[in-house]
């Protein structure tokens, strides 16, 4: 679908999904993963620079919008993840709409305008059919991200250190004071409490920052096009995460941002997982997503008191123990407007 902006230029509205679920072994525990399909953007002949390779292709699905197909941006949603991944999707719920200037590089090279819807959506881990399409750990975007073992150690090796020096280089004693205070509401300096929820806040002050590939990589492509783009970066750390094409890492981060913050109100948790399952699994799938470990006892206890479980009288065998207790998620907790309070509280 395209339009035309105000100055007269193109504009295109496209849909794009972050396709999460959380697979769950006795090997390797629970790891939440995210669907990635290959970015078909080629830097143009006239701009490269000799032989040099393609930019990076991780890519969320996406694709234009039909109105003449579709009619809701959610049918429209869910079509993209059946032709780029083979998905039937169930639990979608729209995030944001990102329509940044230059945040598809075409339009640096005489593309249109983009602005996409992005969403979220949740469902079980199943084989994707699609050739190109496959899941991602969630965490090879934002390393910084998985405190369930411990506090990641790039924190205080490279981001921290990083972001002190780029504060020290604002221009002037406001810009620094500013800069300050965000680096320590978003990455807990000088030994703030760590907000999981602030996701897409450490994204966003990271690519300012200039610490993500991203940040030089539109840098560069807004300098080969003759664009004039604000100055990024004092250095490159690298490992900071998988990059992604486009803005892929600011939706996902709006993403895991808005399904932490559901974790505490909501039980989408259950979109994630089988009919029947132990606590156990449960407060994996859980701590996978929050990025935190839970106090056992203290999460059995709000699961069954609050009503959103309930035994089913089977049990599942595990080798090494006692078998484990199967439940089942109470759909009707949702129709009593049973609170639970905060799902995914921290073990102190």
């Amino acid at each position: 679908m395209a339009g035309e902006t105000r100055n007269g230029s193109e504009t295109q509205i496209g849909l794009t999904a972050a396709i999460v679920s959380v697979g769950v072994s006795p090997a390797n525990g629970a790891e939440p993963r995210v669907v990635t399909v290959r970015s078909g953007f080629e830097i143009p002949e006239s701009h490269r620079r000799g032989d040099e390779p393609p930019p990076h292709r991780d890519a969320l699905p996406g694709a234009p919008f039909d109105p003449e197909r579709f009619r809701t941006l959610q049918d429209g949603l869910r079509a993209v993840a059946e032709d780029a991944a083979g998905l039937t999707l169930r639990y979608v719920e729209q995030l944001y709409s990102f329509g940044d200037r230059y945040r598809d590089p075409h339009e640096l090279f005489g593309g249109p305008r983009s602005l996409v819807v992005g969403y979220l959506a949740l469902l079980r881990e199943a084989p994707l059919r699609i050739d190109g399409a496959e899941w991602r750990g969630l965490y090879e975007f934002f390393p910084w991200e998985d405190w369930r073992d411990s506090p990641p150690a790039l924190l205080d090796s490279v981001i921290r250190p990083a972001l002190a020096r780029w504060v020290a280089a604002a221009p002037d004693e406001p810009a620094r004071a500013r800069r300050g205070e965000r680096a320590r509401m978003a990455f807990a300096l000088d030994g703030g409490e760590w907000d999981s929820e602030r996701v897409l806040e450490r994204y966003e002050l990271l690519y300012e920052a200039g610490l993500v590939v991203e940040a030089f990589r539109d840098h560069d492509l807004a300098r080969r096009a003759g664009v004039e783009e604000r100055t990024v970066r004092l250095e490159m750390p690298r490992a900071l995460g998988r990059p992604m094409a486009r803005d892929g890492r600011r939706v996902l981060a709006t993403a895991l941002e808005r399904l932490r913050g559901k974790l505490k109100y909501r039980p989408i948790v259950f979109e994630l997982l089988p009919p029947t399952f132990t606590l156990h699994q449960l407060q994996q799938v859980v701590e996978a997503l929050s990025g935190e470990r839970l106090h056992k006892q203290n999460f059995r206890r709000l699961m069954i008191s609050g009503g959103l479980v309930e035994p089913t009288g089977q049990y599942e065998s595990q080798t090494g123990g006692r078998p484990a207790e199967l439940y089942r998620f109470r759909r009707s907790a949702i129709l009593e407007r049973t609170s639970t309070g905060a799902i995914a509280a921290p073990e102190d």
